[in-house]
């Protein structure tokens, strides 16, 4: 089965959209999927999008970190007939938020789990983006799917994975992922 980890970054900030009911107007800036299959990389630029809904619709599991609520609601506009939030995915925030009853971070989650951390932000990515360099928001969505991969892979193997709560403290939570 091909696993398909999946992160996008946008163009707009929410505050350039009238805020966050407005999601699907952010649009794509790039997107970066990493593949089990092929075991590499592969980056999308907003023209790409076909080809990324594509790969999304021919992978057997999609993982990505808040995709459902966040990722896949970018794309609609771009394919309003997809029904992505069907593809059989795993959102690790979603999955945890059920668990924990509460929105834990990408970053928390790799720090306490991986020691490692974001190497930047989604408001540095976008300020890139306008700045036309592309190298640092490639190579920042690459380390975003990378991370997201690890922790799926982690989980996996352990059976839980660990966060850091808004005191400091680090907490293991169970996880039961189809793996």
């Amino acid at each position: 089965m091909n696993i398909v980890v999946f992160d996008l970054e946008t163009q707009n900030l929410f505050e350039d959209v009238g805020g966050r009911t407005n999601i699907a107007a952010l649009k794509v800036s790039c997107a970066v999927t990493w593949s089990s299959v092929r075991d590499d990389f592969a980056v999308y630029w907003e023209k790409d999008v076909p080809a990324l809904i594509a790969e999304l619709k021919s992978a057997g599991r999609v993982i990505g970190f808040n995709v459902k609520g966040f990722d896949y609601e970018v794309l609609r506009p771009y394919a309003p007939d997809e029904r992505l939030q069907f593809l059989p995915t795993l959102d690790i925030m979603a999955d945890l938020f059920q668990a924990l009853s509460f929105r834990v971070s990408l970053d928390s989650v790799a720090r306490a789990t991986l020691g490692d951390t974001k190497t930047a932000s989604g408001i540095q990515a976008v300020q890139w983006w306008r700045e036309g360099k592309l190298d640092p928001l490639v190579e920042y969505c690459k380390a975003d799917v990378d991370v997201t991969r690890r922790i799926y892979e982690f989980g996996c193997a352990n059976g839980y994975v660990n966060y850091f709560t808004r005191l400091g403290s680090k907490q293991k939570v169970q996880v039961k992922w189809k793996c």
